[in-house]
């Protein structure tokens, strides 16, 4: 079984050298990893080797203020289409991507292939939760710095929440 474990830990750190990502260990077989972003800046990412899997563990976004069971409802409809993580909420409703791997299926490829579902699914829904658990919040931002003349320019992708909603027309 050790063999097992040291060469799933062979695999990640030779995974995370290759792929030139930030990472740490600070005791045998966890690693906790920085994941480079576009719309989530960064995701950082555990992973921990176990004796008989590999956990995977990353934070997405804090407890949604409003409207839970709508993000509810869409992150068990995404875990559907996911590969090799789900959505998971904490006990203080913190939403993170969990999943966990045998040992034996640990390969390079295989790290790889689950950091990018990591990735894919922390960056690339990050906007959709935000705007479907914090849209009052990202309002009352957007009024608070335009009444102060400050920059809205990390709020430009919810243009569409803060601009004047046009009635209808008589």
């Amino acid at each position: 079984m050790g063999d097992v474990a040291a060469a799933a830990r062979t695999a990640i750190e030779q995974t995370l050298r290759d792929a030139e990502l930030e990472w740490e260990s600070q005791s045998e077989g966890t690693y906790v990893v920085t994941l480079p972003g576009t719309r989530k800046l960064k995701t950082t990412c555990s992973l921990v080797v176990g004796a008989h899997s590999l956990s995977v563990n990353a934070f997405v976004v804090r407890n949604p203020d409003e409207n839970h069971a709508a993000v509810h409802r869409w992150l068990l409809e995404r875990n559907t289409r996911l590969y090799g993580v789900a959505y998971a909420v904490d006990q203080h409703g913190d939403i993170y991507l969990a999943g966990r791997l045998p040992l034996a299926a640990v390969t390079p490829e295989e790290v790889d292939r689950l950091l990018g579902s990591v990735l894919e699914n922390a960056d690339g829904s990050f906007n959709t939760l935000l705007e479907m658990g914090f849209a009052s919040a990202i309002r009352k931002e957007y009024a608070w710095r335009t009444s102060r003349g400050e920059s809205t320019r990390n709020l430009e992708a919810f243009t569409h929440l803060t601009e004047p909603q046009e009635g209808p027309r008589g």
